[in-house]
């Protein structure tokens, strides 16, 4: 069975309705089986999830749904989220959590985008070249040259014995070769989880802005089939990789250059996330979505 999910045509109507609730609260029982069966794989439980939950309820209500020119209460939150007023004020007063990437990320994601975004380190088919560990002369590029054209206070060799824990690169004789696949680190869970939430977030707030009937739609499709082997799904899978990265490479030299081109007009209030994923399993899959 083959489905082109285009979430691009007609806006839908948000509804209200029994129906429309019901539809909603059964796709979030799909969304929400494989994120639970991570949390209690890692041996977390529902009361912990429960009080974060609770937290960022509140959190959305105060940030994200103020009446114009009126200042957001105790009262309003509760009446919006269902929380004990007590609680809404207690977790008013508290920090919140910081979202931005640790920094050791936020460093490496900018060298493998300049490694594989801009000419210098590109051969005549735009794939990342393997470079030196060390610059011969200043013309030439080299890994060294590469982390001081980002921080020339940060060592080389710091970066590449981490690169090299996380399987973002390989060294052979003094030669650095690019994992193909960066984007993401292999190993590191820190790294990982980092990813897992920030790409996961911005899927989710792309479809539900579509799902809420906004003017401005977002690009979000994908390409399901079932009644396939497994030798299919393999080839399917390889396809995939090649044609996802392809892509991945192609925005991110377009979007170098655009930063580039911002940064010096100093218009830099936006941010984007482009994304692809593949996943197979089973195809019983469908038993748990009738559920």
């Amino acid at each position: 069975m083959f489905k082109l999910r285009n979430v691009m045509g007609e806006h839908p109507t948000p509804s209200d309705s029994a129906q429309g609730q019901t539809a909603l609260v059964r796709a979030l029982k799909m969304l929400l089986r494989p994120l639970i069966k991570m949390l209690l794989s890692r041996g977390i439980t529902y009361p912990i999830v429960n009080q974060w939950v609770k937290s960022i309820f509140v959190n959305v209500a105060e940030k994200d749904f103020k009446l114009p020119d009126k200042r957001q209460t105790d009262s309003r939150i509760h009446l919006l989220t269902g929380i004990h007023r007590k609680d809404v004020k207690r977790l008013r007063k508290e920090t919140g959590s910081n979202d931005a990437p640790p920094e050791t990320i936020s460093f490496g994601a900018l060298l493998v985008s300049r490694w594989t975004g801009l000419s210098e380190y590109l051969d005549n088919n735009s794939r990342p070249v393997p470079l030196p560990r060390q610059q011969n002369d200043s013309n030439s590029v080299s890994f060294e040259q590469l982390v001081a054209s980002v921080n020339k206070d940060i060592r080389p060799r710091v970066v590449l014995d981490e690169w090299i824990r996380l399987g973002i690169v390989r060294v052979t004789d003094n030669i650095v070769y690019l994992n193909t696949d960066a984007f993401v680190p292999e190993k590191g869970f820190d790294e990982l989880a980092y990813y897992f939430g920030r790409n996961l977030r911005d899927h989710i707030a792309a479809a539900s802005n579509n799902l809420s009937g906004a003017e401005k739609r977002f690009f979000e499709r994908s390409v399901y089939y079932d009644q396939l082997c497994q030798k299919s799904v393999n080839i399917l899978n390889d396809l995939s990789k090649e044609l996802g990265m392809n892509s991945l490479q192609a925005i991110n030299r377009k979007a170098l250059e655009l930063q580039a081109n911002d940064i010096e007009a100093g218009d830099t209030e936006q941010r984007m996330n482009f994304g692809i994923y593949f996943y197979n399993e089973a195809s019983d899959i469908n038993d748990d979505e009738k559920k």
